[in-house]
């Protein structure tokens, strides 16, 4: 973890202009935040660099929907299920579907994500 918020702060510090590259540093930052347990924290970086991608390439693109199932599998480890469905059915689904295909991995992913989401959730 140290390493790549270094990693971060150097591409905030000389490549200040390329904004995609802070942003996948700062998802990196957030697996391993999560990969360590502190998923509080891994959650609300998760929210930034999803908001971040979808007003940087549209809701539709690549980056935001990977960054969006990031955040969906955020708010599943902390059992945030409505939350999680909502953004998988209601947003990432049909941008994956538009832009990427209904048989592309990131939405066969999405479509899974939303599965187990609606499955552990004991509401329903």
């Amino acid at each position: 973890l140290p390493v790549i918020v270094a990693s971060l702060a150097l591409s905030r510090r000389y490549w200040s202009h390329d904004r995609s590259a802070i942003l996948v540093a700062q998802t990196n930052i957030a697996v391993c935040l999560s990969d360590s347990g502190q998923y509080e924290k891994a959650l609300v970086l998760s929210r930034d660099v999803y908001d971040k991608n979808v007003a940087m390439f549209g809701i539709s693109s690549e980056e935001a929907i990977v960054a969006g199932l990031n955040l969906a599998a955020s708010l599943m480890r902390l059992k945030i299920w409505d939350e999680a469905t909502s953004l998988v059915r209601d947003q990432l689904l049909p941008s994956a579907r538009r832009s990427l295909g209904s048989n592309h991995n990131l939405t066969l992913k999405l479509n899974q994500n939303l599965a187990v989401a609606l499955r552990d959730n004991p509401k329903r």
